[in-house]
Formats: structure tokens, sequence, C-alpha cells
């Protein structure tokens, strides 16, 4: 593609040569003539005066070596995420591969009960399952080893990598992905401990995936023990997830590897938690809230707290907790040493330590 294509394609202002040909994107530090780049983060910034890139995407004004041309841009990595699409697509889903010419989207080896109802342009691979009464909308996807309960539904475009299973009554909205092995709707853990035993309580509940959610791989999402576990519009999850039951996620949350959620959680709109965060049951957390990696929630959270640490604190207060502790041998060694000075000095000011004159 051309840079002027490109620059149209992304709504970027060009300072170049046009004419140059393009055919990937590539990190600023590695790429190669033929390849795009992008900074938005000042971290990479010094690379952009070392770059072999044909051209780099920036904000303006950005200082950037000669013979690079720029595509200046309000918000470079929007613009950056708009060159993949242009230049690379998104993953095209193959056909199934035995799929016969009689039916092309479809595997022999897919099982389908007779009472499931599939919309136009299914994908079944081999080995997946729908269940009695299920329904996959138009154009969804099922890999190898999907599995779609008894009365789940699953409304269009949505796409279950090998091994997704979505369990009996849950609902999945538009586009909806699910990554290798995530679990929608598995039991939610509840139970009573009564006479030295932890007896089971039924969970009757389901859950909801409202459109355009994406489940990381090896995600679990348990269904409520009443009524329904939720995961609002728009929400993204990396993978190694846990949400308990009945907890409801608001819309265009982002939560990192490793994040846990326990149940009966209220939780707002645009939250991002960090890597490895988790949250204690029954809280709320409001809209925009920021957790940084590892944060311990135990409380309740008002919109747009941005917080860190175990427990978790305001994050400047975190950060400078987490900067004096960062060596709290030496600094309990110099307590002990001024104790031991400060004693001494007491010693010797105590008028009662003052050895008695001989008679």
């Amino acid at each position: 593609m051309r840079l002027d294509e490109l620059a149209q394609r992304i709504g970027a202002t060009l300072h170049g040569d046009g004419s140059v040909q393009v055919r990937t994107c590539a990190p600023v530090d590695r790429a190669s003539a033929g390849q795009v780049s992008f900074v938005a983060n000042t971290k990479y910034i010094e690379h952009l005066l070392t770059t072999k890139a044909s051209a780099v995407i920036v904000s303006p004004g950005a200082a950037v070596r000669d013979g690079v041309a720029r595509l200046e841009a309000r918000d470079p990595y929007f613009a950056f995420r708009q060159a993949m699409v242009a230049l690379h697509g998104f993953r095209v889903h193959p056909a199934p591969a035995d799929a016969p010419a009689a039916h092309p989207e479809r595997s022999p080896q897919a099982v389908v009960h007779a009472s499931a109802r599939l919309g136009k342009g299914v994908h079944l691979h081999a080995g997946c399952v729908v269940e009695r009464n299920a329904i996959v909308g138009d154009g969804c996807v099922l890999y190898p080893g999907a599995y779609v309960g008894e009365g789940a539904q699953l409304d269009e475009g949505c796409v279950l990598f090998p091994g997704a299973t979505v369990y009996d009554g849950c609902v999945l909205g538009k586009r909806v992905t699910l990554h290798a092995h995530a679990v929608i709707g598995s039991d939610g853990f509840g139970y009573a401990t009564h006479a030295g035993r932890h007896e089971k309580i039924p969970q009757a509940g389901i859950v909801v995936l409202e459109d355009d959610v994406e489940i990381g791989s090896g995600c679990v999402v348990e269904r409520a023990a009443m009524e329904e576990t939720r995961i609002g519009a728009g929400t993204k999850f990396a993978d190694l997830i846990s949400i308990g039951h009945g907890t409801r996620i608001g819309k265009h949350c982002l939560l990192v590897s490793l994040v846990g959620v326990s149940g009966s959680v209220e939780m707002g709109d645009y939250v991002v938690l960090g890597g490895q965060a988790g949250v204690t049951g029954h809280l709320k957390i409001g809209n925009n809230v920021q957790a940084s990696g590892k944060a311990a929630i135990v409380t309740d959270l008002p919109d747009g707290a941005r917080v860190g640490g175990i427990p978790a604190i305001e994050l400047d207060a975190a950060k400078r907790n987490a900067l004096a502790g960062r060596d709290l041998y030496g600094m309990a060694r110099r307590l002990k040493q001024l104790e031991r000075e400060v004693e001494r000095l007491r010693k010797q000011l105590d008028p009662s330590n003052t050895p008695s004159e001989k008679p």
C-alpha cells in the first residue's frame, strides 16, 4: 500500500514521500524498509532517531530521523491499530479441514442435537458439540472441542476457539469471542458449612456476556446461584481470569491476566484492573476505577479512584509505601541501633544512675 493511501485510511497527516510502498507493521526498534512503525509511549521516543522503518506514526511535531516519513495523528496508538487493520487484517477463520464439498462449513464429526437451531454460515469444526435446544446465530464459528450446552444461546458472529465451553442456559451477545479453554457458566463457589461438612448450594443462575465481549484463554466466569453473572458490552479479558458467581461487570472494562473477582461484586464501566489484582466479594467498584497490578481491593471504591497495594489504597500513597519498604531489613537495623543509642543517652542523663560517693 502507498503511504499516501495508508495515511488516508488511518486519518493521519503525511509528511514525506507518499509514493513509498509499505507492506507490514513492526516495532520501532526492529522495523526495516517497507514497514510502518509507531511511537505512543515516550519510553520509545529515542528510537525515532535511529529507526529504519519507512514511516512512523507519531504525535504532531515529533522529531524523526531524516528519510523516514511521518504519519502524524492525535492518537498514534489508535492510528497504529488502524494501520494494522489496513495492512494485516483480522484472523480469517478456516473452513473445517474434513468438511465435505456439499457442506463446506460443517465437519461430519461435529455433534449437533436435532433440536438445536443453527443460523446461516455457521462453521462447525470436528469434535464441537451443540446440545439440545441450543441456539447458534448466523456466522458463528465453533472450533474443535468447543461445547455449547443445553439451551445456551449464541447471537451472530460469536467465535469459540478450541475447548471453549458455554454451559447450559448461558447467553452470549453479538460478536463474543471465547479463546481456547475459556469456561462460561461453571458452578459458582457456593457451599453452606453445616455439621462439619461443606454442603453444595445449587447454582441455578446463568452467565450473560453482552455484545463484543472478548474472553481470554483459560478464563472462568461462574454462573450465579440466583439470577445472573453479567459481563458488560465491550469488556475485554486477558488470560487466566476468574469471575465469581453473581458478579456484574460494566461496559468497556479491561481486566489483565490473573485477575480474580469474588462473587456478588458490582463493578462500573471503564474499570481497569492490572495483572493479579483481586477484589473481595460483595463490593461496589465505581466507574473509571483503575487498580495497579497485584492490588488487593477490600473496600468499596468511588468513581475515578486510582488504587494500588495490599490492601489497596490511593495509588500515590501505595507507591510511596512501596518505596519506603524496599529496605525494611536495613531500616530495622538502623532502628535497633538508634534504640541502643537512645538507651545509652537516657542512662547518662538519669540522675538515679549516678554512682553514690563512698563515705
